[in-house]
């Protein structure tokens, strides 16, 4: 059951409609499936075989999705990687995964000079056709990618349903990354959820993507390729709000793939007075999405914002939110998607009752094999048969509520603050754009909560903390809070608390 045949799917339903498009690039289906084809082809005679390895390490591009799906073709596994990490982690990655190729563009070929020996690499021009990129960090050994393309296209290989397919490796913010191990039943199963839970995809359907294509949105390339619908992917390097409204209406798009809660209220912003009639929906995930900004996002939208909650270890499938349940189930991340199970713990790992908190555990057919040569960290995780996310939450009538990560809850006086609740009050004021809340040592209480915020104009702390403190218990109020032109973030769009709290208090 290799994955791949979701593209041929694709290309039987949709028959020479575009497939993917990127500026004035555009590939079709047939020519899509030929050069996915060939450069499988292309990999096996460079002496890839079944199972090896292949990293991909560039911005959106037209040839990141080619190498995806040549990966799952020839029987190799995919390991997408965020070209922005630094060489070190791409070489820790490289060697902890055993890749036998690496496939970079000119904006990422530094990132070579540090690879295990060995390492097939394959290069590709820059998109723009400005030229090639810094000869100081060429790669002397780097293989022109359109070169290593077969003459001639090979059938796709064979693969047992639990084979890893896609490595999906951990931001590595607390320590060094870990590869979850997806498998073809994994990506399956993960396919057939969207699917029946998400959207069924219609004929002439047109999907753009702006987030990581190494990520959630290269995720959903999946059910949506298997249904024949056409790929816009937004060019550049950088996230632009505007360019992204401008592709919207350009392309007629139907699908916003993928957006973090942080791009969803950048094009908000954008969108107010423009009219999208195609649009039907807008997933957002990869983190919180709050109530202020679920609710602005309707006003400008109507009802199609789509949120799902998922991880790399049970990719992009735990829950999901209707745009339909949204309001009848307010604060709600959405009930499990088909063919998930999904159970809130104590710290025994027994099952608390309805309505209490605990840390989310998940089973079923997506959730990953294991981690990639770790089976310490494989045991742990999935103990007991569950995936153990490390998120806080609890059920109410099926419907999922997060609180926070386990990680990220505020022990002050000995009783818990989730971060999220304060932050969810802090972006009712007027003035706030965004909030972020972590725990601080306290020499008295033994954490204390300082909130982080980005606001428009110059609100006084002091009137942040009252409004906190007229809707909150005492307890939960932040003892501090310091004005920031912006929250610190990676590549997917996420706050990195961690670097908030080294922040020096007062600054």
């Amino acid at each position: 059951m290799n994955i791949a045949a979701l593209l041929a799917e694709g290309i039987a339903r949709a028959g020479a409609a575009p497939a993917l498009v990127q500026g004035s690039r555009t590939l079709t289906y047939p020519e899509l499936g030929d050069r996915v084809a060939r450069l499988a082809a292309g990999l096996t005679r460079l002496g890839l075989g079944r199972g090896d390895r292949v990293l991909l390490l560039m911005p959106n591009r037209i040839e990141l999705v080619e190498a995806l799906w040549a990966a799952f073709h020839g029987g190799f596994v995919a390991v997408p990687v965020n070209w922005h990490l630094h060489p070190d982690e791409v070489a820790y990655i490289a060697g902890h995964s055993g890749a036998a190729a690496v496939v970079v563009s000119d904006e990422t070929v530094a990132a070579t000079r540090g690879l295990p020996a060995g390492v097939n690499v394959l290069r590709v021009a820059r998109a723009d056709g400005s030229g090639p990129g810094d000869s100081a960090a060429d790669h002397s050994s780097a293989l022109d990618y359109e070169n290593v393309l077969a003459p001639e296209p090979v059938p796709a290989a064979d693969a047992a349903p639990d084979d890893p397919a896609w490595l999906f490796y951990t931001s590595g913010t607390t320590g060094r990354p870990k590869g979850a191990t997806l498998t073809h039943r994994n990506l399956a199963a993960m396919t057939r959820a969207y699917h029946d839970d998400l959207d069924e995809v219609a004929d002439g359907s047109v999907y753009l993507h702006a987030a990581p294509l190494t990520h959630g949105s290269g995720l959903y390339l999946l059910p949506s390729i298997a249904r024949g619908a056409t790929q816009v992917i937004a060019p550049g390097t950088t996230f632009s709000a505007a360019e992204f409204v401008g592709l919207l209406e350009q392309h007629r798009v139907t699908h916003a793939a993928f957006l973090a809660p942080t791009m969803l209220k950048r094009v908000v912003d954008e969108a107010r007075g423009r009219s999208l009639p195609e649009l039907r929906s807008i997933v957002v995930g990869g983190a919180a999405l709050y109530q202020e900004d679920l609710r602005a996002a309707i006003a400008v939208f109507g009802p199609i914002v789509i949120q799902m909650y998922g991880q790399g270890e049970s990719p992009m499938t735990i829950t999901v939110m209707p745009a339909s349940e949204a309001q009848a189930h307010p604060g709600s991340c959405g009930r499990p998607f088909s063919g998930v199970e999904v159970r809130i713990a104590g710290p025994d790992g027994e099952p608390v009752p309805d309505g209490g908190d605990g840390e989310v555990l998940v089973r079923g057919d997506v959730v990953m094999r294991g981690y990639w040569d770790d089976a310490d960290a494989t045991a742990a995780t999935l103990a007991g048969g569950w995936l153990h996310t490390g998120d806080i939450g609890h059920l109410e009538s099926g419907y999922l509520h997060l609180t926070d990560r386990a990680k990220d809850v505020v022990i002050t006086g000995g009783s818990n603050v989730y971060p999220r609740e304060v932050e969810e009050v802090l972006l009712t004021h007027p003035a706030v754009r965004e909030a972020a809340v972590v725990g601080v040592p306290d020499p008295e209480w033994g954490e204390s909560v300082r909130a982080f915020v980005v606001a428009d104009g110059d609100p006084a702390p002091d009137e942040l903390i009252r409004h906190c403190r007229e809707r909150l218990a005492p307890f939960k109020k932040p003892r501090e809070v310091v004005l920031v032109a912006e929250l610190p973030k990676n590549a997917a769009g996420k706050i990195l608390k961690r670097e908030l709290r080294l922040h020096p208090a007062g600054s």
